[in-house]
């Protein structure tokens, strides 16, 4: 028995792999079904009588797919993936440079944060403008891979997009403790 959804060939790259067209606004339902496909073909179940070698060769297809599908589902992680088979390396360690106008933002949805912390329907009010700016950060970044191909750029939006994600948390956080 051998492993036919999945395309071993193809696992240098994970929209390849998984059947799918390399870009960032992504059918995540089909993502879904590509995912589920490849690894019920893999499940151990299905080849607990093969071959050391085609249970080795399951095994690896399974936490490829796994790998392949939890990189893709998340926009900021299929975005750095996409960059990077581009050749572009985002250099979240070490590049925190962003520009003047994104500072300012995170500024001040941080003292507003640290000023209204007991104030729900600010805090709510906070995290509707948040939400608008991280979905139109989604927004650029999508443009920027599947229509200009700018690589750099997209990185630069994709580290916004750790910084605004980051803040959510938080201030989800603070609202929980409130309501």
């Amino acid at each position: 028995m051998s492993v036919v959804v999945a395309n071993p060939s193809a696992s240098d790259d994970y929209f390849r792999f998984f059947g799918l067209n390399q870009q960032f606004k992504l059918d995540l339902p089909a993502l879904d079904q590509a995912y589920l496909a490849i690894q019920k073909e893999v499940h151990p179940d299905r080849h607990a009588r093969g071959s050391d070698s085609e249970q080795r060769l399951a095994m690896q297809m399974a936490t490829l797919a796994n790998t392949a599908f939890q990189t893709l589902k998340h926009p900021v992680q299929r975005g750095l993936y996409i960059c990077q088979l581009h050749g572009v390396d985002a250099k979240l360690e070490t590049n925190t440079a962003m520009p003047a106008a994104f500072l300012m933002k995170q500024m001040e949805w941080r003292e507003s944060l640290d000023e209204r912390a007991e104030d729900l329907p600010a805090l709510e009010k906070l995290m509707d403008e948040v939400e608008v700016s991280k979905k139109d950060t989604l927004t650029e970044i999508a443009q920027a891979i599947d229509d200009a191909k700018n690589y750099q750029r997209a990185a630069e939006l994709l580290r916004g997009l750790l910084f605004i994600d980051k803040f959510a948390v938080e201030l989800d956080d603070a609202i929980a403790t409130l309501a």
